[in-house]
């Protein structure tokens, strides 16, 4: 077995399917599987009781982690998820957990390294535990109504599913997502980083606060504002488009 070297002293590894960057965890494929996943409830090492979303990916994962806090033994969180993994067909935004367990292992008091190692030693599926909310109100491929109003448009509801991305729904709708000159050249195609399909929500129902990412990249928005493409649904909806 090859060990892996520091985090601290490289800055990109190649190991198998596994890339290191600092701290970040990337494994990258082509494949995708959808994964069945619940809500349990977890017990850290702290003893505290939290909310935990229970997932089994197969390998790759394609999730990039990062340290709660820097040099110290407080675990991972997800920075985000990559296209290329199991973790991207899942159905929830993963964005801003923090991972608890690897199969049965408490990972929460563990330095960076010692967290990829668990990683990688795993057999895949990787059974894999991540803090968040209670059990969803809608499952995934519940039929949900995304209602949408825009100025100059017939108001319509939109028959969708959860679990799929928001931005993809409306454009497949003919919603006309980005208006204008420079939104329909200017955008970013999804990546989450243009914010020009921001949409408000009027309405909601079983919806999760927006994440952490969304509050920085758009913090001159109330928090009823979202970013299509970074949203998957999760239950009906009324938003506005602007």
């Amino acid at each position: 077995m090859v060990k892996s070297p520091s985090i601290a002293t490289t800055s990109l590894v190649f190991l198998a399917q596994h890339v290191f960057t600092t701290h970040a965890f990337v494994v990258s494929s082509s494949s995708r599987k959808k994964n069945a996943f619940q809500y349990v409830t977890s017990t850290s090492q702290s003893n505290s009781v939290l909310s935990a979303l229970s997932l089994d990916l197969e390998k790759p994962l394609g999730l990039i982690l990062e340290e709660v806090s820097e040099g110290m033994p407080e675990g991972v969180k997800v920075e985000e998820v990559g296209d290329g993994g199991s973790a991207s067909a899942v159905g929830v935004d993963l964005v801003g957990r923090r991972l608890l367990r690897v199969g049965e292992v408490d990972v929460t008091g563990m330095l960076f390294d010692d967290v990829m190692s668990q990683l990688i030693d795993a057999e895949s599926p990787v059974a894999v535990e991540f803090d968040g909310p209670g059990e969803p109100m809608f499952e995934v491929g519940t039929s949900v109504g995304i209602t949408v109003i825009q100025e100059g448009k017939e108001t319509v509801t939109i028959e969708s599913k959860v679990g799929e991305n928001l931005r993809t729904v409306l454009l497949e709708n003919k919603v006309e997502l980005y208006r204008g000159l420079k939104k329909k050249m200017g955008n970013c195609g999804g990546g989450g980083q243009c914010t020009f399909c921001a949409v408000d929500f009027v309405e909601e129902e079983g919806w999760e606060p927006r994440s952490e990412y969304e509050d920085n990249k758009i913090s001159k928005y109330p928090s009823t504002v979202r970013l299509a493409c970074l949203n998957n649904i999760q239950g009906p909806a009324t938003i506005r488009v602007e």
